[in-house]
C-alpha cells in the first residue's frame, strides 16, 4: 500500500532520533481538524531557540511522515503554545517554522503570551513581520485555549490544551519504535523469503539418491526455520496491535485517536502483506517440495532400475547360452532340470522388475515432471519379462520335446534289440512244423502290433514332428535307428514269408499199392530150422 511504500522509503525512523523525541518540542498528539487536517502541536519548551537546526528539521520531518499520504495532503495544522514565553520566543518559532517545516501547511495557531505586556508586542509583531514569516497560510493569533476550541474541537486537543484526546509521549515513542520495528520485521522476513525462494528456484537437481536427499533435507530445514520466523513475525503484530487497542479494550467509552486507528491499519496492513506472503511462499515451497520429492523418486526408481535391469541382462546371458537340447534322455532330464533352476532364479529379479514397472506407473499417474524418462524404462523392465517369459517356454517346449524324441529313438532302439532277439530265439526246427510256424507268426503279429504302439512305423511323420529340433547329430542318430527300424522290419517280412510258407505247406496222403509175389508170406522151411 501507499503507506507501506512510504515507511518503507522513509529516510528517518523513531530509533534513529529517539533523544530528539524524547524532549518533546514538538508533538503528533493525534488530533485533527475539522476537515481531517492532522496537528502538529509545538508545547510550551524554554529552550525552544536552543534545539540545534538538524534535530529540528528531523523531527518535524518524522513528524510530518507518520500520517496517511491522504491526510497529510489536506494540510498540517500548527499548534504554537507561547502563553508562558514573550514575543522573542513566538517571532523564532514562526522564523524556524517558515523555514524548515517540510509538509503542506494549513494554518497556524499561535497561543500568544499571556502577560499583557508581552501580548500587546506579539499583536505589533505579528503585524509588522507576517511577511516576513514567509508563510502563505494564516496566522492565527489566539488569546486563549478557549479561542483554540472555537477552531478545533475539544475532543481532538489535549488537556494541556484544554481538550479530552489522551496522549502520552512516552507511550507515543514505544507505540512508534514497536510498529517500525513490526515494519522492518515484515520486510527483513519478504527479503530472506524471495533470497530463499531464488536460491530454490536456481537450485540444480542432484543426480543421485544420496545427494536429493541430503538436499531435502538442509531445503526442508530451511524452510521449517523461516516458517518459524513468520509465526514469530505474526504473532509480535498480533501483540502490537493488541497494545495500540489497549484503551478501548480497557474502557467501553474510550476512543482511539485518527493517529491512533492509522497505526491499527497500518500493523493490519503489515499482517495482510505478511499473510500475502506467507501464502506466495507456501505456494512455491509446495511446487518446489514436490519437485524435490518427485526428484528422489526418480533417483530410486533409477537406482532400482540399473539393479534389476543388470539382474535382468545377466539372467537373459543366461539363458542365451542355455542352447544346449541334449542328445539322450538322461542329458535332457538334466537340461530340464537346470532350466527350472535358471527359472526358479529368475522368478525374483522378475517379480521385482514387474513391481519396479508398476511403481514406474503409479509415477506417471501422479504427473511426475520426469515421464518421459520413466515410461521408456517401464517399457524395458516389462519387455525384458516377457522375453525371458517366453523364451522359457520355448526351452521348455523344444526340451520337452527333445525328451519326446530321445525317449522314442531309445524305444525305437529297445524294440529294434527285443526283434532282433525275438527272431534269433526262434529255433528253426521247431518253426518246421506247421503248429511251430503258426506259433512263430502269431509272436511276430504281436511283436509287430507293438512298433504301431510306438508310432514308429512311418519315418516321414517322425521327421515332421520332430523337425524343428533335428540337429545334425540327433538326425545322424535318428537315420541310423529308422534305418536299423527298417532292416529289422524287413527281416521280421522275410522270416514273416519263410513262416507263411512252411504253415501252408500240406503233408503227401499214403497210396495203397498191391503186394509183389516175393514179398508175399511164405511157409516155414525146415531148412530155416537147424537142430540144436
Amino acid at each position: 500500500t501507499d503507506e507501506i511504500m512510504q515507511q518503507e522509503i522513509r529516510p528517518l525512523v523513531a530509533v534513529d532520533i529517539i533523544e530528539q523525541l524524547h524532549r518533546q518540542f514538538a508533538i503528533l498528539s493525534g488530533g485533527r481538524g475539522k476537515d481531517g487536517a492532522p496537528i502538529i502541536t509545538f508545547p510550551e519548551f524554554a529552550g525552544f531557540s536552543d534545539i540545534p537546526d538538524e534535530d529540528f528539521l528531523n523531527v518535524v520531518t518524522y513528524l510530518t511522515s507518520i500520517p496517511s499520504l491522504e491526510a497529510a495532503s489536506i494540510g498540517f495544522i500548527i499548534i504554537i503554545d507561547r502563553r508562558r514565553d514573550k514575543w522573542s520566543a513566538v517571532k523564532a518559532s514562526l522564523t524556524r517554522i517558515a523555514g524548515a517545516f517540510p509538509g503542506n501547511l494549513q494554518l497556524v495557531f499561535v497561543l500568544r503570551p499571556s502577560r499583557f505586556i508581552q501580548r500587546t508586542i506579539a499583536d505589533i509583531g505579528i503585524k509588522l513581520y507576517r511577511d516576513d514569516f514567509k508563510m502563505k497560510v494564516p496566522i492565527i493569533m489566539l488569546n486563549s485555549v478557549s479561542d483554540l476550541h472555537g477552531y478545533i474541537d475539544k475532543s481532538q486537543l489535549t488537556r494541556e490544551l484544554g481538550g479530552t484526546l489522551e496522549y502520552g509521549h512516552s507511550q507515543w515513542i514505544h507505540h512508534r519504535t514497536a510498529i517500525e520495528n513490526f515494519a522492518m520485521t515484515v520486510k527483513t522476513t519478504a527479503q530472506m523469503l524471495q533470497t530463499f525462494g531464488t536460491d530454490l528456484a536456481e537450485t540444480e537437481l542432484p543426480n543421485d539418491v544420496h545427494c536429493t536427499e541430503d538436499l531435502l533435507s538442509a531445503h526442508t530445514d530451511h524452510h521449517s526455520k523461516l516458517k518459524d520466523e513468520l509465526k514469530l513475525a505474526v504473532k509480535q503484530g498480533a501483540t502490537l496491535l493488541t497494545c495500540i487497542r489497549e484503551p478501548v479494550t480497557r474502557s467501553a467509552n474510550s476512543k482511539l485517536s485518527p493517529d491512533e486507528l492509522e497505526n491499527v491499519a497500518t500493523v493490519e496492513r503489515l499482517l495482510a502483506q505478511l499473510d500475502e506472503t506467507e501464502k506466495a511462499f507456501d505456494q512455491f515451497w509446495t511446487k518446489h517440495h514436490l519437485k524435490l520429492e518427485q526428484c528422489l523418486q526418480l533417483r530410486h526408481f533409477e537406482h532400482d532400475f540399473r539393479e534389476v535391469k543388470l539382474t535382468l541382462d545377466n539372467l537373459m546371458e543366461a539363458q542365451a547360452h542355455f542352447a544346449d537340447i541334449g542328445d539322450s534322455v538322461t542329458r535332457v532330464e538334466h537340461l530340464l532340470k537346470e532350466q527350472k533352476q535358471l527359472e526358479e532364479k529368475g522368478q525374483e529379479p522378475l517379480e521385482k522388475a514387474q513391481s519396479l514397472a508398476l511403481h514406474g506407473d503409479q509415477l506417471i499417474q501422479n504427473n511426475h515432471y520426469a515421464v518421459d524418462s520413466i515410461r521408456p524404462k517401464c517399457v524395458e523392465l516389462r519387455r525384458i519379462c516377457d522375453d525371458f517369459t517366453n523364451e522359457t517356454k520355448k526351452k521348455y517346449d523344444i526340451l520337452g520335446k527333445s525328451l519326446e524324441l530321445h525317449k522314442q529313438l531309445d524305444k525305437a532302439s529297445q524294440w529294434c534289440e527285443a526283434g532282433i532277439y525275438l527272431l534269433a530265439s526262434q529255433a528253426v526246427d521247431k518253426c518246421q512244423s506247421q503248429e511251430g510256424a503258426e506259433t512263430a507268426l502269431v509272436e511276430i503279429e504281436k511283436f509287430l502290433v507293438t512298433a504301431k504302439e510306438h508310432q514308429l512305423s512311418n519315418p516321414k511323420e517322425f521327421y515332421n514332428q520332430f523337425d524343428t529340433i533335428l540337429t545334425p547329430e540327433i538326425k545322424a542318430n535318428a537315420q541310423r535307428i529308422l534305418q536299423k527300424l527298417e532292416d529289422v522290419q524287413e527281416m521280421f517280412d522275410k522270416r514273416q514269408v519263410s513262416l507263411k510258407k512252411l504253415a501252408a505247406k500240406q503233408t503227401r496222403p499214403v497210396q495203397p499199392v498191391a503186394p509183389h509175389p516175393e514179398s508175399s508170406p511164405k511157409r516155414a522151411s525146415p531148412k530155416t530150422t537147424r537142430p540144436a
